[in-house]
C-alpha cells in the first residue's frame, strides 16, 4: 500500500516521493546487480539506469504488483543489455584495451563489497553460468517467486527451478571448499 501511495505522488509530480523510492530500494537493486554483474560501476550505473528511466515514465506507470519485484527485473534486464554491450564491445577492442570487471575496494563508496562473507559468496556466484546466476539473484536479493521469474525470462517454471537448484548446490560445494583451505 506504501509502495502505491509513493507512485501515486510521483504521479502527481512529487520529488520527494521518487527519492523515498529510490531511498527505499536502491540499496537491494544495487546488491542484486553486482550479484548480476560482478562489476560495481556496471551495477551502479544499471540501477541509476532504472530509476531515470522510471522517473521519465512514471506518469503512464500502472503498479499492478510489487514495486520491488518490478524494479528488480528492469534492474536485471538492463544488466543484461550492458552485459552484452560491454562483451560486444570487449571483443571489438584488442585485451589490452577491454574492459576490466575487477572492484576498487579502497573508495569509501566500495565498502559494500568488502565484507568477507560477500566476496566468498561473489566469487562463488561468479563461478556459475549466466542463467543459474540470475535465477538466484532475482530469488533471493530482487524477491522474486519462480513463476514471476519464469514468466520474466521467458522460460518454464520447472527450468527457473532446476537453474536454482542446480545453482545453489555448486555453490555449496565451492563455498565448502573455501571453507576447509
Amino acid at each position: 500500500m506504501a509502495d502505491r501511495l509513493l507512485v501515486a505522488r510521483c504521479k502527481r509530480g512529487s520529488r520527494n516521493a521518487l527519492r523515498d523510492i529510490y531511498e527505499k530500494y536502491r540499496d537491494d537493486l544495487l546488491i542484486l546487480a553486482i550479484a548480476l554483474s560482478h562489476d560495481v560501476s556496471l551495477a551502479e550505473d544499471a540501477v541509476h539506469d532504472v530509476f531515470v528511466v522510471f522517473a521519465q515514465n512514471v506518469a503512464g506507470f500502472k503498479l499492478t504488483g510489487s514495486l520491488k519485484a518490478y524494479l528488480a527485473r528492469c534492474v536485471a534486464n538492463r544488466i543484461r543489455d550492458l552485459m552484452r554491450t560491454k562483451q560486444s564491445r570487449a571483443k571489438a577492442l584488442n585485451s589490452e584495451r577491454a574492459c576490466s570487471a575487477g572492484m576498487d575496494l579502497s573508495e569509501p563508496s566500495r565498502l559494500i563489497v568488502c565484507n568477507e562473507q560477500l566476496r566468498l559468496l561473489s566469487s562463488a556466484l561468479a563461478e556459475l553460468s549466466h542463467e543459474q546466476r540470475e535465477v538466484i539473484a532475482l530469488h533471493i536479493h530482487g524477491q522474486m517467486r519462480f513463476r514471476v521469474i519464469a514468466k520474466s525470462l521467458g522460460i518454464s517454471v520447472n527450468t527457473v527451478k532446476g537453474r536454482y537448484r542446480y545453482g545453489i548446490q555448486k555453490m555449496r560445494s565451492i563455498l565448502n571448499g573455501e571453507m576447509e583451505k
